[in-house]
């Protein structure tokens, strides 16, 4: 999986760095086929937003999180993307099981 980390207008320190890929994990736990992960950091006066881009075989889920923390809005941001993650990997289950039940059925 390639994992691209950006900032703008903010140094991304190796402890933010630490802290994205300790929720990395998360991720790779739901679902081993992620192709990428793209992460922007940015502050705004005093918001602190994360967004991130993950790129999945099948489709590419978005989300934004805006905090007065950025490790508080990183960690909403991981827990949008597995929502995320895991409502598309019951798409894609839900879709193979009906084919498999349709052709039992109708032969």
């Amino acid at each position: 999986m390639q994992v691209q980390l950006s900032g703008q207008q903010i140094e991304v320190t190796p402890a933010l760095r630490d802290h994205v890929n300790s929720r990395l994990d998360r991720l790779t736990r739901l679902d081993d086929r992620i192709l990428s992960l793209s992460v922007v950091l940015s502050v705004d006066k005093l918001q602190q937003r994360a967004e991130g881009t993950l790129g999945v075989t099948g489709a590419t889920l978005h989300a934004e999180a805006n905090e007065s923390d950025m490790y508080v809005s990183i960690d909403v941001l991981f827990d949008k993307l597995v929502a995320q993650l895991r409502k598309h990997r019951e798409k894609v289950s839900d879709k193979h099981q009906r084919a498999v039940r349709d052709e039992r059925q109708y032969g």
